[in-house]
């Protein structure tokens, strides 16, 4: 194995080990509720506002979307100085580690590997890595929810919206990534878009059978 594959093995792993720390499963032990077992029995900031009030998910959405930039900030912090990671392959293991973040965030270990959707610490990955993207991102996300009030409907279109950017970006040379190594660039994003598409399938089948639960700003009674 090189040693850019042990890099970002040794990248990954710490992304993974950020993403295993479930902020919404944290607050509603706090407050002696299992998100897993209330609501739609998902440990994220959307179940969390439901169940547990606004307070409470905003926190939730703050940690989750801090794990990807974090484990984005020990990369730096180990590889940032190191020579054999000049140009932009400091990014490329920094791109691994937030999505070892959300892969730990789907799919934690400790909990069997149920874990979130993973729209808030992908999140964290685009404002780690892809900047640039975010405003579209917002506009879009935010234009969904306020006209439809569904969150996964956003979150979805996002995502979406969030990888024909990094193409389209790549394409015109205005990633940060060598063109040598877009590929990861395209890889990872398309990734972050399969696996929201992927953890919201419940989601789609409600919306597809005009089920789905509105977001409401309210905390359950």
């Amino acid at each position: 194995m090189s040693q850019f594959a042990i890099a970002v093995v040794i990248s990954l792993c710490i992304g993974y080990f950020c993403g295993n720390f479930l902020s919404g499963f944290l607050m509603g032990k706090r407050a002696h509720v299992d998100l897993r077992k209330e609501g739609s029995g998902n440990i994220g900031t959307t179940n969390a506002l439901r169940i547990l009030g606004p307070k409470a998910a905003l926190v939730t959405l703050i940690l989750d979307v801090l794990k990807s930039i974090i484990a984005v900030g020990i990369i730096h912090l180990i590889y940032g100085k190191n020579p054999d990671y000049a140009g932009d392959l400091v990014y490329v293991l920094a791109l691994f580690a937030a999505f070892g973040a959300v892969m730990g965030h789907d799919f934690p270990i400790y909990m069997r590997f149920q874990g979130g959707k993973g729209a808030a610490t992908s999140l964290g990955l685009i404002l780690a890595c892809f900047p640039q993207t975010f405003p579209l991102i917002a506009l879009v996300f935010f234009a969904a929810v306020i006209k439809t009030r569904y969150v996964s409907l956003g979150s979805m279109l996002a995502a979406f919206v969030f990888f024909i950017q990094v193409l389209l970006l790549g394409a015109s040379g205005h990633l940060i990534f060598y063109q040598k190594h877009r590929f990861w660039a395209y890889l990872i994003s398309g990734l972050v878009l399969v696996f929201i598409l992927i953890r919201h399938q419940s989601n789609i089948r409600r919306l597809l059978a005009g089920e789905e639960n509105p977001i409401s700003l309210h905390k359950k009674e």
